[in-house]
């Protein structure tokens, strides 16, 4: 039982995270946290991607851990893939859901990066 809500905790922060990763800059009060919270994302998906694939984040390897405990196989790189997939009944494309993923992310730490030291 304790592991269905450890993986709901993991699905609520994988969710809070991405929403924030997305419209964290849009509030003057938080784009110091959202650039900190870019940085941290880009820094396990390029630097911890040197050791284990480019993309790499260990919320969602704790996750697919839990998940697989759980019985589920066949699961993603991607908790974004596997989230659409599932909300749509759907076996998306996983490369144009990592280049969806990309490009919105490329374009808020470009906005973040702007509006943190650039904007005055």
């Amino acid at each position: 039982m304790w592991l269905y809500w450890l993986d709901m905790t993991y699905t609520l922060l994988h969710v809070l995270i991405i929403g924030f990763n997305l419209i964290g800059w849009i509030w003057l009060a938080t784009r110091r946290w959202h650039l900190y919270c870019v940085l941290l994302t880009a820094a396990s998906w390029l630097l911890l991607g040197i050791w284990y694939g480019i993309g790499y984040c260990p919320l969602t390897e704790w996750q697919w851990q839990v998940k697989t405990q759980l019985g589920e196989t066949g699961l993603p790189n991607s908790f974004i893939k596997y989230q659409v997939d599932k909300l749509t009944g759907l076996d998306t494309n996983s490369g144009w859901i990592d280049t969806l993923t990309a490009v919105s992310f490329g374009i808020v730490f470009v906005i973040s990066i702007y509006l943190n030291f650039f904007k005055k």
